[in-house]
């Protein structure tokens, strides 16, 4: 599929290939975690230097890297693109040459791949300069929980780097290699953390009467929580309560009734609306069912990351770019959202913009996350010249 895309911009970003390929394998092979993406950092630095950018700006956010480059067809205006640089604490499982040399950390998201499609959009946008305005490319630390968007936000970023739009992209295995797909308005769910901690009275496994059993309290919130999304958000709303984690007590300890329990779970919806009345609602159901059994609960209710939101002119923008790079037999207008969750969230916030989906299909198509995931290099020239064609076609030169 990618043999048939005959578009400039990609077949000059295909003649890096190689280039694109050992320099994404160097970056997987040297995995860090948000804010600790100091390797990661110089190498891009030392990247987009070389490729020819007007400024290049570090410590953004703490780990960011900023690139600028002015376009040579006049014009005020600013693009952003967005590449996300952080690793995940995994072990990873490939026996490939390029495997990480650090054996709790893994590139088992493809930021190593999405940092080198920005390398190489930066290489051919400084080379070609056929664009007005500016372009403003954004390597942020911290996406895997860490907020690094909101810190870099937080640090001036658009600021000191004002832009029009911005854009970002993230590769999916389960779309075929070749693919680009948008949808205008919700793209990912918020992702809230919360956390219940019930106390009851410690005793004897043997005399129950005598304590009051914090498990057995769990045990039924745990249910109980299952009847909020079903009865009570509107089926053609979306919204998923998952309670992952159960601490209680010593394994060691099979006659012991412990004190305190704790459940750590995840709430995704899409609509402030409902993302309150969960909030609320599970609220009152925790503390009501402790009650019931003469203990006491109390909710912990963080909301980590907003909802993904694309606007819709630059959806339908970026879009109509993709089809004219790939063919729009291969554009794929209305994904449906996914209620995973990311940070790029926090600059759609305060930014017009759009995040898409790049197919990245390949022959082990393991998921993200996956032990066994590994970027696919064959989508690296499509993905930089995707991101460069957001630029050239968003700040046409001026005539």
């Amino acid at each position: 599929m990618l043999a048939n895309i005959h578009h400039g911009t990609y077949q000059r970003l295909a003649g890096w290939h190689k280039e694109l390929t050992a320099f994404r394998r160097d970056l997987h092979a040297h995995p860090e975690l948000g804010f600790e993406e100091v390797r990661t950092a110089g190498r891009i630095e030392q990247a987009l230097k070389l490729a020819g950018c007007d400024e290049v700006h570090a410590g953004i956010g703490r780990t960011g890297v900023v690139a600028v480059i002015r376009g040579g067809g006049g014009g005020h205006g600013a693009i952003g693109l967005r590449a996300d640089m952080d690793a995940l604490p995994m072990r990873e499982e490939n026996d490939v040459p390029w495997r990480s040399t650090q054996a709790h950390l893994m590139h088992g998201c493809g930021h190593d791949g999405h940092m080198t499609m920005l390398v190489g959009a930066a290489r051919y946008l400084a080379q070609t300069r056929r664009f007005s305005g500016t372009a403003v490319l954004i390597f942020q630390p911290g996406e895997e929980g860490h907020a690094g968007a909101k810190a870099m936000i937080e640090d001036g970023l658009f600021d000191r780097f004002p832009v029009d739009a911005v854009y970002a992209m993230h590769n999916w295995p389960s779309l075929p290699a070749g693919t680009i797909a948008v949808s205008p308005g919700p793209m990912m769910a918020a992702a809230d953390r919360i956390e219940i901690t019930i106390n009851g009275k410690g005793g004897h496994g043997a005399h129950p009467y005598m304590a009051v059993d914090p498990v057995l309290v769990a045990a039924h919130i745990i249910t109980a929580a299952q009847s909020l999304v079903s009865r009570n958000v509107n089926p053609l709303d979306s919204a998923v309560l998952s309670l992952c984690a159960v601490q209680s007590g010593d394994l060691g300890a099979f006659s012991v009734i412990p004190r305190q329990a704790q459940l750590i779970g995840t709430v995704r919806t899409f609509k402030r609306e409902v993302q309150d009345m969960i909030e609320e609602r599970l609220g009152r159901l925790v503390e009501s069912v402790a009650v019931g059994f003469g203990a006491t609960a109390v909710l912990k209710y963080e909301r980590m990351y907003p909802a993904t939101i694309n606007t819709p002119a630059e959806a339908a923008f970026a879009a109509d770019v993709a089809a004219a790079l790939v063919g729009p037999e291969r554009v794929v207008r209305d994904l449906a959202p996914s209620m995973g969750a990311e940070d790029f969230a926090f600059m759609l916030q305060v930014k017009p913009g759009a995040y898409l989906r790049i197919g990245q299909g390949g022959e082990n198509n393991c998921f993200l996350h996956n032990s066994r995931y590994d970027f696919n290099d064959d989508i690296l020239p499509l993905g930089a010249a995707l991101l460069a064609s957001l630029v050239e076609g968003g700040m046409p030169v001026q005539s």
